[in-house]
């Protein structure tokens, strides 16, 4: 297992910061999958019903936070009768190792499924340093 990621076992903060949320809607911590392979940690993050302008993530330090906002979608000419699925927004938060190039971390998405990119960073190599003369 990659250990380029790992999620947090805490409650999820509403903020990076551990300030409170304002929306009064579930929230759910969504379904992630993460894969490795040589140059790259891939997650994939299951928010069904969030749109690409709903979605919100932010990178602070080490820290990986994923929101996404799901809008309410009346049923027109439909009575709800029963429902098993709530609609609200979603929270999950990660933590990277030092490992990872920040900068360089892709988000797409897909049908209900966010799809992060991140690379690993290039070890660190051994190099000759020059001597410059004064």
């Amino acid at each position: 297992m990659a250990q380029e990621l790992k999620t947090t076992e805490r409650q999820v903060p509403s903020k990076v910061d551990g300030s409170e949320r304002t929306r009064s809607r579930a929230v759910f911590v969504p379904r992630a999958d993460i894969y490795e392979t040589q140059d790259n940690v891939v997650l994939l993050v299951d928010m069904p019903g969030v749109a690409s302008d709903g979605v919100d993530i932010t990178l602070e330090k080490r820290t990986l936070a994923i929101r996404g906002y799901a809008a309410d979608q009346p049923h027109e000419n439909y009575r709800q009768v029963y429902a098993e699925y709530a609609s609200g927004d979603y929270e999950r938060v990660f933590t990277l190792s030092e490992d990872i190039d920040r900068d360089g971390i892709e988000a797409s998405q897909k049908n209900g499924v966010l799809r992060l990119v991140i690379p690993k960073a290039a070890p660190a190599k051994a190099r000759k340093i020059q001597l410059k003369m004064a």
